[in-house]
């Protein structure tokens, strides 16, 4: 094997303080081992007659991470560039090796289907905003599905749980879950390097479910801006059966955290390439080339959101309306080639050749050239040059990720002077606020902006320069790296917290024992989401054949007495479960039933609140589709289970707050369930029904399980020695918590199948 599997002696990770650190260029702050996944690696194999050689990758993920994954004992898995035979490969690998890089070789029909297809032909037209370009081919799915395995089974290959695996970007959003499928301890990050679309957009995708399952594999999901963080938590909570709070996402009792991390560049590493005599000698070619022009670029790759066709307009535009402007501003549009053959680019990069050839046609004069066009990459000697030489950077891209061109840019004015033209719609827009931002679709305001940075004198150039330096200083790729290895560990500490709580095998059998030797015992279970599922309809939470026999089994053994403690009206309780040798409590407490008795009502409480209340819940209930009140003896809940997610959160905020001034008035209680909001007389709740009945005889084995806020009440009545635990959510004041009411139903089996007897005699 190329790559053999080791493993990190580091167990202990130290803890690292969440203030924000001041990173240098010493590389990643963890001690641990990082495996790097993407597409591409940052070297790309040249096939040349002497023999093989290994050129640096295009693009901000291989120059950011290539000056940091190094430093450690580290390792880069991706894609070499290059189609190679088992010869080829056999040569190639040692070359690879030497440089912490492992390889993923690909075959042309799987670049084909799997990268040109699916990444780039459905994902990256879709994320973009361009839905009419997006195609849905489901053999491209099955090879993004299929090349997505190998990447996860190389990782596989190599990978400890002591290691930390950082995946990147759309090309890999199936890998996290593959390897968590065989590593569940591992810690894993991704990072998406595109934007992520709004909802409506993204709900297009007919593999969605899948994408999102995917990447909710990782423990850390990182955007670059606020707006892709909260769209793809939005995505999440409409589209999957997850509990979200705030930026944590619950997937099977493992928390997963969304955040933004804005990408930065090699501060330093630009400012010195600004400064070498190569970049100095380019720099006065280019001046020569302009003669006393301004001179104006942009840097693109050949793509329809870089905005390509809206700029050339707006330079156009510029000249027609300001003719003394002709032959004092000079446009170079560098373009890098991509995908020329796909019919979009083909139409793009057409549209484009004839756009500059009509400009310059139509503008140009003796000695003075409108638009330098080149169509090609430059070495970064050339490409320095062009940064420093420029008084106008316009990058104006239609959407982007972040767009680490006009950082790179502004890093490379050593002498202070330009001016940076940004679009909205890039992620950099959110850190450099001191460029002219424009939307990239307002061709007059782009005109407007051009004048302004052409007429803007360099005392205020200067100003701006400094101020965007300061913050690409600071945030640098160095920091960017760290913050988000840094944010993933704590968040794999804070994981280890919680998976302390969960009810392990260990856990279990000392369960098992205690109740084993006891000779009384008692069950507080709550009902809705604890012991069935949360139905959509509430009169579907029906109990079913295996619940009754299950609860039966239970209460059959005379040393146990099993209580179902609801918030359900007692005539619901009594029709679903009176029959059963149980006792029930309804309504948070305020009725009881003990086995084989009638229904007894705790006491007589005030309902006159019920009519200024069923009036506010009613406004609510009008406003907001899907949503419905029920009624019972003495409390009123509104129901939004059947509402969309985002509405139903928002008016149940609304509500709790315009509840305050009645629940204190009236002596209310307001209860936030599981897509409930439920008005009830404060003095009555669940704990002071179960403390009742604790008090009533002593217990060696107590056991209480619910899954809501109402049932925290409960909790907090036990006694320290009782077994308290929650379902679903993490946050409680239960001593565990169980994933669903299948491992409820599944540990009361365990417990209720126990043999005393052999048990006592083992």
């Amino acid at each position: 094997m190329l790559f053999s599997r080791r493993k990190n002696k580091q167990k202990n990770i130290p803890y690292i303080s969440s203030s924000l650190p001041s990173f240098d260029q010493g590389g990643l702050i963890t001690e641990r081992r990082v495996i790097i996944v993407s597409n591409r690696l940052p070297v790309k194999v040249m096939i040349k007659p002497s023999g093989f050689q290994l050129q640096q990758s295009e693009g901000g993920l291989a120059t950011g991470l290539s000056s940091v994954y190094k430093r450690n004992n580290n390792l880069w898995i991706g894609w070499p560039g290059a189609f190679l035979n088992e010869s080829q490969r056999a040569q190639v690998n040692p070359l690879l090796e030497a440089e912490k890089l492992m390889p993923v070789y690909l075959t042309e029909e799987e670049i084909a289907a799997y990268y040109e297809g699916f990444s780039n032909e459905t994902l990256w037209p879709l994320y973009h905003y361009f839905p009419s370009y997006t195609l849905y081919k489901k053999s491209d799915w099955e090879a993004y599905c299929s090349v997505n395995r190998k990447f996860a089974e190389h990782v596989l290959q190599v990978a400890h749980e002591d290691d930390i695996i950082w995946v990147h970007d759309y090309q890999l959003c199936l890998v996290p879950a593959m390897i968590r499928e065989r590593l569940p301890d591992v810690t894993i990050g991704f990072f998406q390097h595109i934007p992520f679309p709004n909802y409506e957009i993204f709900r297009l995708l007919p593999w969605r479910k899948e994408i999102l399952k995917g990447l909710l594999g990782a423990d850390l999901i990182g955007f670059h801006t606020l707006d892709d963080t909260k769209h793809f938590i939005v995505s999440c909570s409409r589209l999957l059966s997850v509990e979200v709070m705030m930026n944590r996402i619950m997937v099977e009792g493992r928390e997963v955290m969304v955040d933004t991390f804005p990408m930065g560049i090699d501060f330093e590493k630009f400012q010195n390439w600004a400064r070498k005599d190569r970049t100095l000698q380019n720099e006065r070619r280019l001046r020569s080339l302009v003669g006393s022009a301004k001179i104006m670029i942009s840097v693109d790759r050949l793509d329809y959101s870089k905005g390509i066709l809206n700029r050339l307009q707006a330079f156009e535009m510029l000249l027609e309306n300001y003719p003394h402007l002709r032959g004092k501003i000079s446009f170079i549009q560098l373009i890098v080639p991509s995908r020329d053959q796909v019919p979009q680019y083909k139409w793009l990069k057409d549209e484009i050749d004839k756009k500059v050839s009509a400009i310059n046609s139509k503008f140009s004069s003796f000695g003075w050239t409108p638009i330098y066009y080149f169509y090609r990459s430059f070495q970064m000697d050339m490409l320095s040059a062009l940064y420093k030489a420029a008084d106008i950077a316009m990058i104006t891209p239609m959407r982007d990720g972040m767009n680490l061109v006009s950082k790179e840019f502004v890093a490379s004015k050593t002498d202070k002077r330009g001016v940076l033209i940004l679009s909205e719609m890039a992620g950099a827009s959110k850190e450099l606020l001191h460029a002219l931002i424009v939307n990239p679709n307002d061709i007059e305001a782009m005109v407007d902006a051009l004048l302004q940075a052409i007429q803007m004198p360099e005392e205020e150039q200067a100003y701006r320069i400094q101020a965007m330096q300061e913050i690409i200083a600071k945030y640098n790729v160095y920091h960017w790296v760290n913050l988000f290895i840094e944010t993933l560990e704590e968040v794999k500490q804070q994981q280890d917290k919680l998976t302390t709580k969960m009810l392990n095998r260990q856990v279990t059998e000392h369960m098992v024992r205690h109740y084993a030797q006891s000779k009384k015992r008692i069950f507080f279970l709550d009902y809705d989401g604890t012991l069935v599922p949360y139905f959509a309809d509430i009169n579907q939470a029906i109990p079913d054949r295996e619940l009754k026999r299950l609860l039966i089994g239970l209460a059959r053994d005379e040393r146990n007495r099993v209580v179902v403690i609801s918030g359900r009206s007692h005539e619901t309780l009594g029709k679903w479960l009176g029959d059963l040798p149980i006792d029930l409590i309804a309504e948070h407490g305020v009725w009881r039933k003990d086995d084989g008795r009638d229904w007894q009502k705790y006491t007589d409480l005030n309902t006159s609140w019920k009519s200024s209340i069923r009036h506010i819940l009613e406004m609510y209930m009008h406003r907001t589709p899907g949503s419905f009140i029920e009624e019972k003896s003495y409390s009123l809940a509104w129901h939004y289970r059947n509402v969309s997610t985002e509405l139903g959160e928002e008016r149940a905020s609304e509500l709790i707050d315009n509840l305050k001034f009645f629940s204190s008035d009236y002596g209310l209680q307001v209860l936030s369930g599981n897509k409930v909001i439920e008005i009830k007389n404060a003095e009555i709740n669940k704990g002071k029904a179960a403390r009742a009945l604790l008090k009533e005889q002593r217990y060696d084995f107590i056991m209480a399980i619910g899954d809501d806020a109402t049932d925290e009440d409960t909790f907090r009545a036990m006694p320290t020695r009782a077994y308290t635990i929650r379902v679903g959510s993490t946050i409680s004041a239960a001593q565990y918590y169980l994933r669903s009411y299948q491992e409820v139903r599944a540990l009361l089996e365990t417990l209720a199948e126990v043999n005393v007897e052999e048990f006592i005699k083992k």
